[in-house]
């Protein structure tokens, strides 16, 4: 089977239907005879992506409200020093089904050093099939930026 360049004469028998039925399956096209209009082709699907961010946006982010935070440390490094407002959602039991999703504010994931909120991420991105950010560098990188984490007093 042709892909692509070949340009059929738009000749149809029952087995030439069948095949061109199947070409946007296989990835290949079917392009009219003067080359100008795919006919069919492969369906388009959207990538999910993940990004990082560097922890001067992550601040500002915070600062004005537009952002959901997720850490992904256990929990006892998250009583140990979060972020402030972060919610904690240990990678090692992490459902992306049960993260708070908020049309008017972006979730950002953030762990130690950044290894285990870009596997999360992964996750959350393949669950929602949007972009997911996370903290480049980590907690690690926030304090090394000079800010603060919160630390619980245990009220």
């Amino acid at each position: 089977m042709f892909c692509a360049s070949w340009r059929p004469k738009m000749r149809f028998t029952p087995l030439g239907l069948v095949a061109t039925a199947m070409l946007p399956l296989s990835g290949c096209m079917i392009v009219d005879n003067s080359g100008d209009r795919i006919v069919a082709g492969a369906p388009r699907r959207s990538v999910a992506q993940v990004e990082t961010l560097p922890a001067s946006e992550l601040a500002a982010l915070i600062a004005s409200g537009q952002v959901v935070l997720i850490d992904v440390r256990t929990p006892d490094e998250y009583e140990g020093g979060r972020i402030a407002s972060a919610l904690n959602a240990p990678v090692q039991t992490f459902d992306a089904a049960a993260i708070p999703r908020d049309a008017t504010r972006e979730t950002i994931l953030y762990c130690r050093s950044s290894g285990r909120s870009k596997r999360a991420a992964d996750m959350l991105a393949a669950k929602w099939g949007t972009k997911v950010r996370h903290l480049k560098g980590g907690v690690l990188a926030w304090q090394d930026a000079g800010l603060e984490l919160e630390i619980p007093t245990g009220d």
